[in-house]
């Protein structure tokens, strides 16, 4: 192989790494592993302000990005059982989207 086909390869081993490295890093928490959020439920209403887990709704994009203190779309991962036991200003916890 010449000089130019080895620096070519080169490139195109670059570019599909870091195409793979992109790919896994906007996957969602948990998504990679699904055995790790086993043991817990997602919360809707319950995330502080940029700390949901993901799916915030219309102009979010996932973890980190609701608005607001316990926005209803916003959820977060929570041991089993314990969602609708968790006490806000706005409500209890929900297994559900809610209304803010």
């Amino acid at each position: 192989m010449n000089r130019r086909t080895n620096r070519r390869t080169a490139t195109l081993a670059l570019a599909g790494s870091l195409a793979s490295a992109l790919a896994l890093a906007t996957v969602p928490a948990g998504a990679q592993d699904p055995g790790k959020n086993a043991a817990k439920e997602k919360c809707f209403g319950v995330a502080l302000k940029g700390q949901n887990d993901c799916a915030a709704g219309p102009g979010t994009t996932c973890a980190g990005t609701s608005k607001v203190d316990y926005q209803g779309n916003a959820w977060k991962y929570v041991p089993k059982g314990t969602c609708t036991t968790m006490k806000t200003p706005k409500g209890t916890g929900s297994l559900e989207p809610v209304k803010s």
